[in-house]
């Protein structure tokens, strides 16, 4: 079963944090500063230069401090399972969910049994947090006052918090672990492919033959809440030399080059977890459960969570289980559900840092061969010209005769895990012939035209991923495209509009007009609104009425796509969506039309109305979106729909008009020649000051897709400083 788990802990005691450092660590913090230089360009973008591998660690979260100590705070919490020390009881279970996957104990044993190079990584990089605070007193932390080195190995690959995609509910969490107050819980996942959250990311490699410098491309686009990544430069003396984006709190380039090769990571469906029904027994005051013909025990732990209430905190107290298969993590009709899953381990950490240093595809192979990252695909290019892509990483090895999109009976071992797949076993493409690779969070069997993986090779839970519309139209692009530059890529690819959703939504609402009887009342209320998606050319555009008669009209769509009932088809949107066209009838789909623009009519004064009307960018300080403040009209729309480029939006309270959240952030493009091309964009402006001039320096070139030259080489660099000192200073 799907499941990723949000990477995190167990309950950390509940020590009394003080902002006071030893001498021994101020004195400590100041030598690693005076190894360390960071330059801010004239974009901001700061790049970090240390003697060694750790000097660059401390500089690059010093550098991620000073422009959001808040998010890198707000990261760890996430993880430690602490955010209802902030947030209250809304949060219970969220924290309660990390903490029954994670013990401290295993993160802290993990740094004691680090090697010395990676342990030197971990002291830097809780160094780096702990200097910023000592030196900025002003800075008030919401809980953590002091950062330890074991916090790194908590988000161990970097990528967005997941979420268990359906596998555990609130409820099922609740009938095993009631809180005091019943009513306490945070909202149900939704179905994040046709509800408010569109959420994917793209990437595209391309080899020499379809260049005009004979030079492989990397086009790297994640998609994720805005202001999610920062975009940054680490470098040492030590050979590391990484450009691109960073999670905030974490220590390496998650998404991103260096001078020999790049990685751009998407979200995939690879089948990484499993739910275990457990047969429970009670002998005595023991608990046991069945495995085969043994009686195994069941081991019971008290998990503490401190909240927040108005008049100060509180605590909730829950005895949790835990199973041969792992944490119980609730109850389904009187069954049990342990969990079986490897999100965090010292392996995917390593495999994190020693990847930023690989120097083509065959090192980078080798560290793709630890095989523990355990949520995302890897799209990946190099200077020799080198095109690849493997679709997960770690993947169990599974009896094909059970289900796994559902609870398997957890008291045989027939259904437990039968070891990892070794890396060349994995859906993957190496130099394909049709000389592209695209992945959009969609299937891997059409990654490369007709040089994809064949899917009768492969078990289903390996590659359950269905398709989607980016990864269609990204498809079809690559294959027709030659000669391709970076500015081509980003302009021709990147950046194409097209909204292939409507490639079978809209004949089929042009059909239903066609065959209404000419005294119908909707044939003429509809009529100018028809002949504007008749000759639509299926691209957005901020100048267009037909984008936002279709866009509007294809929210209203989405939510008659059918509820996911097996987790294995919950990515399968062409599928969805055409299921949904078979059962809408011609009159049901006419009137969402005409709901439209009712809607519009009352939003505007009038339906007429521009796409870019409708569709805004703003940077809220205070996060709240307002029609009455500054923002800026934006062309493209959401992943959903087909859009390469992404711009999630919702109306929020008291708006009319759609404000982007989610979407294109940090995005690059990048050739790997004799040296380094790159251009890149990010989400607004570097900063996160609103007096500062990079708040939003770059947020008409995100809209428009008009990139940034990167500096890569310190001789670049030093031709745009725009700041340059030792942390601390």
């Amino acid at each position: 079963m799907r499941m990723l788990i949000q990477l995190s802990l167990l309950f950390i005691p509940l020590l009394s944090f003080s902002q006071q450092f030893s001498h021994q660590e101020i004195e400590r913090y100041k030598a690693e500063a005076q190894r360390v230089t960071i330059i801010r360009d004239n974009w901001f973008v700061p790049h970090i230069y240390g003697k060694t591998d750790a000097d660059a660690v401390f500089g690059l979260l010093y550098a991620q401090c000073e422009e959001s100590f808040q998010k890198v705070e707000e990261n760890n919490l996430e993880m430690l399972g602490r955010l209802s020390e902030v947030y209250g009881e809304s949060r219970l279970y969220d924290d309660l969910e990390m903490r029954l996957i994670y013990d401290t104990a295993a993160a802290k044993r993990d740094y004691n049994n680090s090697p010395l190079w990676l342990k030197k990584l971990l002291d830097a990089a809780a160094d780096g947090v702990n200097y910023y605070l000592y030196k900025h007193p002003e800075v008030k932390p919401k809980v953590l006052t002091h950062f330890e080195p074991w916090f790194a190995l908590l988000r161990t690959n970097g990528s967005i918090s997941a979420t268990q995609d359906g596998g555990i509910s609130v409820n099922d969490m609740k009938n095993l672990y009631p809180a005091k107050d019943s009513s306490v819980a945070f909202r149900e996942k939704e179905n994040p492919y046709i509800n408010n959250d569109p959420m994917g990311s793209n990437g595209f490699a391309v080899a020499p033959q379809k260049t005009t410098a004979k030079n492989a491309i990397l086009y790297i686009n994640p998609h994720v809440t805005f202001y999610y990544r920062s975009e940054m430069q680490m470098a040492s003396d030590e050979g590391l030399n990484a450009y691109g984006a960073v999670t905030w709190g974490t220590f390496f380039i998650f998404q991103g080059f260096n001078q020999y090769c790049g990685w751009m990571h998407t979200s995939g469906e690879a089948d990484v977890a499993d739910l275990f029904t457990e047969k429970i027994i009670k002998r005595g005051d023991s608990l046991y459960t069945q495995y085969d013909d043994q009686l195994l025990p069941v081991t019971a732990k008290t998990i503490t969570i401190r909240y927040k209430k108005d008049d100060g905190f509180g605590e909730q107290t829950f005895t949790t289980y835990h199973t041969i298969h792992g944490p119980v993590m609730g109850s389904r009709n009187g069954q049990w559900l342990s969990l079986r899953e490897n999100n965090r381990s010292l392996p995917a950490l390593e495999q994190s840092w020693l990847r930023t240093k690989a120097k083509g595809f065959e090192e980078f192979k080798q560290v793709m061969n630890l095989r523990s990252n355990t949520s995302d695909n890897t799209v990946f290019a190099d200077y020799k010209g080198n095109i690849a892509y493997w679709h997960g990483n770690f993947v169990p090895r599974r009896n094909t005769k059970y289900d796994y999109s559902l609870p398997v009976d957890g008291s045989t071992s027939a259904t437990d895990w039968k070891g990892i797949y070794a890396l060349d076993s994995i859906v993957h493409v190496y130099n394909p012939a049709t000389g592209f690779i695209q992945n959009c969070n969609s299937t891997p069997f059409t990654v490369s035209g007709e040089s994809s993986p064949k899917p009768e090779n492969y078990p289903v839970y390996m590659a359950p991923d269905g398709e989607n519309y980016r990864g269609i139209t990204a498809a079809r692009l690559l294959s027709n495209a030659n000669d391709l530059t970076v500015e081509s890529m980003i302009k021709n690819i990147g950046y194409n509009h097209y909204l292939a959703l409507f490639d079978d939504l809209l004949p089929v609402l042009l059909n239903d007009y066609t065959s209404l009887a000419s005294t119908d009342s909707l044939k003429q209320s509809l009529g100018e609104a028809i002949t504007l998606l008749t000759n639509w050319n299926k691209s957005a555009a901020d100048t267009s009425v037909a984008s936002t008669i279709a866009i509007e009209f294809g929210y209203r769509f989405l939510q008659k796509v059918p509820p996911v009932t097996n987790l294995y088809n919950a990515t399968h949107l062409v599928e969805q969506l055409r299921a949904a066209i078979q059962h809408t009838t011609a009159l049901e789909r006419l009137q969402l039309l005409s709901e439209t623009l009712k809607d519009l009519s009352n939003r505007f004064g009038t339906w007429r109305t521009a796409w870019g009307n409708v569709n805004r960018y703003q940077r809220p300080v205070d996060g709240v979106f307002d029609d009455a403040k500054r923002s800026m009209a934006v062309g493209f729309a959401a992943s959903n729909f087909g859009s390469i480029p992404a711009f999630a939006t919702r109306r929020f309270p008291n708006t009319v008009k759609r404000y982007g959240f989610n979407g294109n952030s940090f995005i690059a493009c990048v050739e790997f020649g004799k040296k380094i091309k790159a251009k890149s964009v990010i989400t607004g402006g570097q900063s996160f000051n609103p007096q500062s001039p990079h708040y939003l320096d770059q947020a008409e070139m995100y809209i428009n897709g008009n990139f940034k030259n990167v500096l890569f080489y310190k001789e670049d660099v030093m031709k745009h400083v725009e700041k340059s000192y030792h942390p601390g200073e």
